[in-house]
């Protein structure tokens, strides 16, 4: 009874898509156009080539005797997952990758989809996502908000040398150049933290020395911005700038929705939002002897939900994904000419030199593993530990 409260009645997409309403206004699903009167086909590829994460049940209990069911608590999570998995997408596959039932994928992909299954030993599971929140004064099983996803998520990478991603979460509203262009050029390894001891499993980790990880140059980046955009209710003039968002090429779309209720924002029409829905509760998966996985269960094949933007949560965060230099340059050029210019009162701001009044800037850097447990995160205690260095890593 407490699992079927939090399903959602599920209709089918091509269905609902006749209830768009008839308009020449594009449909933007992140960074790309569609129109409905003319390539109604290719934004349906579109959406469900989404990898869409949603409650499950019947997994290992987290920390051995936790929940074995996100349902009820882990759609914020599940929001931040689709939001990693739709930047890794892009680092390996190409933002113009498709899904299609039953064809074959390369295994670049479903080495990805192996990053989010339902195991404490994968890097970026609900077991791993739930015990790093431990350290954000989060206890298993409460609800998560847009930040506190970001800043789980910043730790987590920390330990994935096969994504190799930097990830960037803004402090007070600020993007700083300097600061994401000097820990996304490879920096060296922070001593203090080099040394650390955290209980970690090398197959988690996904860690080959082959990588392109490991090597020099540009890191690529998720950037993401936890944003307030009003008090109780989103302010009317942030509207435009926050759909401007949806549009750029970098764009990872936004987390927010409603209290204690995620979604995963990927486009809009109009002044509707486009969202996947993790509020559907499905099994536990597991992937294959031969490393693939039944992936039929990861793609929304249903309706992409809309809702009005002003019903909106004003508490949300933008994700932004920059494989290259260039990439991050031209979001940068982008948010300049259509965000900050146009703007009397800003969404964010956009820096170049890191504020003086804000503590030192230093690019955080990948723990030394020295030891093969049994689970990549065995318990939270060392992560208190580590807290304290992490604090100076925030910003």
């Amino acid at each position: 009874s407490v699992l079927s409260r939090y399903e959602n009645q599920i209709t089918i997409l091509s269905d609902y898509l006749e209830e768009f309403p008839e308009t020449d206004e594009p449909v933007w699903i992140l960074g790309r156009q569609h129109h409905l009167n003319t390539d109604k086909s290719k934004l349906l590829l579109d959406v469900s080539a989404r990898l869409w994460f949603t409650y499950r049940r019947k997994f290992s209990p987290i920390g051995g005797t936790g929940p074995s069911s996100d349902a009820g608590w882990g759609c914020m999570l599940r929001c931040g997952q689709m939001m990693l998995a739709q930047a890794l997408i892009c680092r390996h596959l190409g933002r113009d990758w498709q899904w299609e039932k039953h064809k074959k994928q390369p295994e670049e992909y479903h080495r990805i989809l192996r990053c989010f299954l339902d195991r404490k030993d994968c890097c970026y599971s609900i077991h791993q996502m739930a015990q790093m929140g431990v350290g954000e004064g989060k206890s298993i099983g409460e609800w998560f908000g847009p930040n506190t996803v970001a800043q789980v998520l910043k730790k987590l990478a920390l330990f994935d040398e096969w994504n190799s991603l930097a990830v960037y979460v803004s402090m007070d509203n600020t993007v700083v150049i300097e600061d994401i262009k000097k820990m996304c050029w490879c920096p060296g390894q922070s001593s203090s933290v080099a040394h650390s001891s955290a209980h970690l499993h090398r197959s988690a980790l996904g860690q080959n020395k082959n990588t392109a990880g490991l090597c020099p140059g540009w890191k690529p980046l998720l950037l993401i911005i936890p944003l307030r955009l009003g008090i109780n209710h989103i302010n009317p003039v942030y509207i435009d700038a926050f759909k401007e968002c949806f549009k750029m090429p970098q764009s990872l779309g936004a987390l927010g929705g409603k209290p204690n209720n995620a979604y995963y924002f990927i486009g809009f029409l109009g002044n509707e939002l486009i969202y996947l829905d993790p509020h559907t509760t499905q099994s536990f998966v597991d992937s294959e002897e031969n490393g693939t996985v039944d992936d039929e269960s990861f793609h929304c094949q249903q309706a992409p939900h809309r809702m009005k933007i002003m019903n909106l949560d004003p508490s949300v965060a933008l994700g932004f994904f920059c494989k290259e230099e260039c990439d991050f340059d031209n979001w940068c050029s982008l948010v300049q000419k259509e965000i900050l210019k146009q703007q009397s009162l800003r969404m964010f701001e956009l820096v170049q030199k890191h504020p003086p009044h804000w503590p030192p800037f230093i690019p955080p850097s990948k723990p030394e593993v020295t030891t093969t447990g049994a689970e990549l995160i065995e318990s939270t205690d060392k992560l208190f530990e580590l807290e304290e260095e992490f604090e100076i890593l925030s910003v």
